[in-house]
């Protein structure tokens, strides 16, 4: 059910991610975006338990709080709490927007559905999205989209035009707005080659969300709590951004609670297994794990900027894969947005921000090392 609310003046579609309005923005969403639900089950829900030794406040809250911007975290080891901490306005029960970590959601959400076979992978995106077949994404894969290997190259005016049909931009005075759909449709540019380096485009996600409710006549919100809220055992419903004819936003309008986007990270470190149930195919989450192109990354337009935090890296279905020791694979949205997972030591952390602008090297550098430096203190700790 789609669900738009009244909202306080201060917070609207022209500021909503502006400084410092995104602080209240971020996680009031649905006040100022259409939303469609995403169901949880509140008579099955997963308990995660505190840890006997917990962290104190005065380490990771200060660091939190003071350098990296954080609106929410939560720290899991071995499946129990070690540390949750909130600010900003945001508690245990928030829906804070994902932004772009979204792309890593979808990304399971895809996997899972090629797995059982309302889904394949490897075909055409034209194969369930007919009207497509003629535009710049002519040739292009699900796989394609997924990696983020097309040939896509939006102008000025083409992004312009993507951004009016997100439904998350003001628009001009006489402006109006098909969709996102209707944009697609209308990507005339001539078809570039596909499964080339890493390039970041925004909107092969949305066109994958697209292709997805095509293949299964179902939306991304029933499919999401279908899926993966309800037997993951989410302690609150969530809620994804859709445009003004109700598709989804699956490149970055999901909102969850921390807590929440936790219990996705202690999945994949359970190999997609809650109790006797597998939710996600081990498969899926091997692929990501193992997978993703290193020389399509290193070549890619992001694989200098993010030397500095690693440079043996790798992207795969939505996730940023680190090959350091020990390996951590984690999602990323703007502003701050963050799930850590290192697999082989049971650590998975939650991280909500606001920041003041979608993209700032400093805190995100601070987050990695802050990050680094949690992990070595948990494994460290483990190991006495």
């Amino acid at each position: 059910m789609i669900q738009l609310s009244s909202y306080p003046r201060q917070a609207d579609l022209s500021n909503w991610r502006t400084a410092p309005h995104n602080r209240w923005a971020f996680h009031n969403v649905d006040k100022i975006i259409a939303t469609a639900s995403v169901e949880n089950d509140p008579a099955d829900i997963s308990v995660l338990v505190p840890a006997s030794r917990r962290f104190g406040g005065s380490l990771l809250g200060k660091l939190a709080l003071g350098a990296i911007g954080t609106d929410a975290v939560v720290v899991l080891h071995g499946g129990r709490i070690v540390f949750e901490w909130y600010a900003r306005g945001n508690d245990a029960h928030t829906p804070h927007i994902l932004m772009s970590s979204t792309k890593a959601v979808i990304g399971l959400l895809a996997g899972m559905l090629h797995e059982r076979g309302d889904l394949d992978l490897n075909a055409l995106v034209s194969a369930y999205v007919p009207e497509i077949a003629s535009t710049a994404y002519q040739g292009a894969t699900l796989r394609n989209l997924l990696d983020m290997r097309t040939g896509i190259a939006l102008d000025a005016s083409q992004q312009h035009a993507y951004d009016a049909a997100t439904n998350w931009e003001l628009l001009a005075s006489g402006e109006t707005s098909a969709g996102l759909a209707a944009f697609f449709e209308h990507m005339t540019a001539p078809p570039r080659p596909h499964d080339t380096p890493f390039r970041y485009i925004s909107a092969n996600t949305d066109l994958l969300g697209w292709a997805i409710e095509r293949a299964t006549a179902r939306t991304m919100a029933e499919l999401l709590s279908t899926w993966l809220w309800k037997p993951m055992g989410a302690e609150s419903n969530a809620y994804m951004t859709v445009d003004c004819k109700g598709l989804a936003r699956c490149t970055g309008g999901f909102c969850a609670t921390a807590l929440d986007f936790a219990r996705i990270g202690q999945l994949i470190v359970d190999n997609g297994r809650r109790g006797i149930h597998q939710i996600i195919p081990e498969q899926v989450i091997d692929d990501i794990a193992n997978n993703g192109d290193a020389e399509a990354w290193r070549n890619g337009e992001w694989g200098k900027s993010f030397a500095a935090i690693s440079e043996n890296m790798r992207y795969r279905s939505g996730w940023y894969l680190l090959d350091d020791q020990p390996k951590t694979i984690f999602a990323m949205g703007v502003y701050g947005q963050n799930l850590f997972v290192d697999r082989a030591n049971k650590i998975v952390v939650a991280k909500f921000s606001s920041w003041k602008k979608p993209i700032d090297y400093l805190p995100l550098g601070l987050t990695h090392k802050w990050y680094e430096r949690l992990q070595r203190s948990l494994i460290a700790r483990a190991g006495r």
